[in-house]
C-alpha cells in the first residue's frame, strides 16, 4: 500500500515538542529497615576534577527516604557521610550526582547512599582514578559526503545529495548505509566517499519487493548482521524492513499501523520505531519511540517487550518492565550485552544489563550534562560516541572519561573545523570505523560528516 502523507507533516511529527519527564517517589514506608541501594557508573569528565555518578534504590519498601547522594574519598575505601559528599532532594527512585574539586591522577573510592529515619543504606564501592586534563582532546570534522541542497542527487562526496540523513551504520563489507528519511530512501556510502542508491526512490509508500520497487516511508536508523543483512526502522509505517544480499525487502516486524502489540510478524505493532541495535545472536532491539519502550525482535520475527512500560518518564528500575523512557531514540551494544539508549527527552543516556536491570549512565533532567541525545555508537575498542541533537558529538572513552569532540551546544549551523569551531544541524546517526574515525548523519545540514578522533585517549 502507498501512503501520501506530506514531508511537511511529517517533519512536523518528529519535531514535536518535548513532554515533561516523570517522578517516582519511594512508598508503602515499612518500619526498622533502612534503604538498600546500589551505586551507579562513574564517568569523568574531561578536565577529570569533576565525575557523575548516582544510585537505584533497589527495595522501594523501605522508611521514608529523607536525602540521597555519593560519598567519596581518597582515603577511606569504604566512604560514608562523614566524607565528602553530594545531597540531593528526593525526587525517584533513581538519581544522578554530581562530584566536584577532584584532584588530577588520584585514586578514589565511591559509592550511593540514602538515609530514613532508621539509618543510612550504602551502596556497592567503585574505585576510579582521575588522569590528567583531556580537555584539548577534540576531534577533527570535515564532510564526508552531501552538501547543503535537501535533494536526492547520486555522485561522489558533496556531488551527492541528501535530504534529511537519519540513521547510518558501517557493514562488515567497508560501506555504510545511509538512511536518507526524507527521501525515503535507503542510500549507499563507500569509503572513499561515492554515494548510490540501495533502495527506495524519493516516493513515499510501503512496498516489499526488489529493491527497485520497494519503498519506505522516512527510514530512521539501520543495523546489518554478520550475513549482510541490513534492518531498518521504517519510521512511519510503523514497521521494521529487512534487505537480505540478493536484494529482497520485506517486512520483519510491524503491522504498518501505529500501535502497540507484542507477537510475531506483522501480529506485533510499533508505534514511530526509531533506533536499532543487534546483538551477537542475531536479536534486533527496538528503541520504540512513540511507545517510550524498548522492544527486541527475535531472527524469527517474535516481538516482546524488554524494557520500559510505554510512560513518558524517567524511572530506573531493577525490573526493565517497570522502568520508564521519554522517547527513546538511538540504541547500542557493547561487548558484555549491555544496551545503551538515547533517552533524549530525559536527556540521559541509560543502561540496560542482560538481564533487565536499568539504571542511568549519564546525565538526566536536572544535570544535563547531554543535551538531547538521539544516537549511540560503541567501536571495536569500547569507546561509546554519542550525538546530542542540540549541536555536539560526545566519546565517552574506555577509560569513562566524558569528552565533548566536536560541536556546541544550542548552536545550530555548519562549519567542518577541530572542536567546538566545527558546528552541527540536529546531528542525528552516529557510526564508528575500524581506523578510528567517526562518522555523523548531520541532518539539518543534509550532509554526512567525518571525524577524526585526537590521538593519545
Amino acid at each position: 500500500m502507498n501512503k501520501t502523507h506530506t514531508k511537511l507533516v511529517l517533519f512536523v511529527a518528529i519535531l514535536f515538542a518535548f513532554a515533561v519527564t516523570g517522578c517516582v517517589k519511594s512508598s508503602d514506608p515499612v518500619a526498622g529497615s533502612i534503604p538498600v541501594i546500589t551505586t551507579t557508573d562513574v564517568v569523568k569528565d574531561a578536565a577529570d576534577t569533576s565525575a557523575h555518578s548516582g544510585g537505584l534504590i533497589t527495595e522501594t519498601l523501605t522508611a521514608g527516604i529523607t536525602y540521597y547522594g555519593v560519598c567519596w574519598s581518597t582515603t577511606n575505601t569504604s566512604p560514608t557521610i562523614t566524607d565528602s559528599k553530594t545531597q540531593d532532594t528526593v525526587i525517584s527512585l533513581s538519581f544522578t550526582s554530581k562530584m566536584k574539586g577532584l584532584k588530577i591522577n588520584t585514586k578514589y573510592y565511591v559509592r550511593a547512599y540514602a538515609s530514613n529515619v532508621v539509618g543510612t543504606g550504602y551502596g556497592k564501592v567503585i574505585e576510579f582514578t582521575t588522569g590528567g586534563d583531556l580537555t584539548s582532546k577534540v576531534g577533527t570534522v570535515s564532510t564526508f559526503a552531501g552538501n547543503a541542497a535537501p535533494a536526492f542527487v547520486d555522485g561522489s562526496g558533496t556531488a551527492a545529495s541528501f535530504y534529511s540523513p537519519q540513521g547510518i551504520t558501517l557493514s562488515s563489507d567497508g560501506n555504510f548505509y545511509v538512511a536518507d528519511a526524507f527521501n525515503s530512501a535507503i542510500r549507499k556510502v563507500t569509503s572513499a566517499g561515492d554515494v548510490s542508491t540501495l533502495t527506495g526512490n524519493g516516493t513515499i509508500g510501503y512496498i516489499d519487493g526488489s529493491l527497485a520497487n520497494a519503498r519506505f516511508y522516512a527510514p530512521q536508523s539501520l543495523v546489518t548482521d554478520a550475513a549482510g543483512n541490513i534492518y531498518v526502522a521504517d519510521f512511519s509505517n510503523n514497521i521494521i524492513r529487512k534487505i537480505t544480499p540478493a536484494g529482497v525487502v520485506s517486512t520483519l516486524a510491524g503491522s504498518g499501523s501505529a500501535g502497540y502489540d507484542d507477537g510475531t510478524g506483522i501480529a506485533a505493532s510499533f508505534n514511530n520505531p526509531r533506533g536499532l541495535a543487534i546483538d551477537a545472536t542475531g536479536n534486533i532491539y527496538v528503541a520504540d519511540r512513540g511507545n517510550n519502550l524498548i522492544r527486541k525482535i527475535t531472527p524469527a520475527g517474535v516481538v516482546t517487550t524488554f524494557a520500559g512500560n510505554r510512560l513518558s518518564a524517567y524511572v530506573d528500575q531493577v525490573t526493565g518492565t517497570s522502568a520508564s523512557f521519554n522517547k527513546p531514540s538511538g540504541l547500542a551494544i557493547d561487548a558484555a550485552g549491555n544496551i545503551y539508549v538515547a533517552d533524549a527527552q530525559n536527556y540521559a543516556v541509560r543502561k540496560i544489563t542482560s538481564a533487565g536491570i536499568v539504571t542511568t549512565y549519564l546525565g538526566n533532567a536536572k544535570h544535563q550534562v547531554l543535551g538531547s541525545p538521539s544516537a549511540i555508537a560503541i567501536d571495536a575498542k569500547g569507546n561509546l560516541f554519542i550525538t546530542d541533537q542540540t549541536g555536539r558529538v560526545f566519546e565517552v572513552t574506555t577509560d569513562k572519561v566524558l569528552l565533548p569532540l566536536a560541536g556546541r551546544s544550542s548552536t545550530a549551523g555548519f562549519a567542518d573545523g577541530t572542536g567546538a569551531s566545527a558546528l552541527f544541524n540536529s546531528p542525528q546517526g552516529v557510526a564508528a570505523d575500524a581506523n578510528g574515525n567517526i562518522y555523523v548523519a548531520d541532518a539539518g545540514n543534509n550532509r554526512i560528516r567525518k571525524i577524526v578522533l585526537p590521538t593519545g585517549i
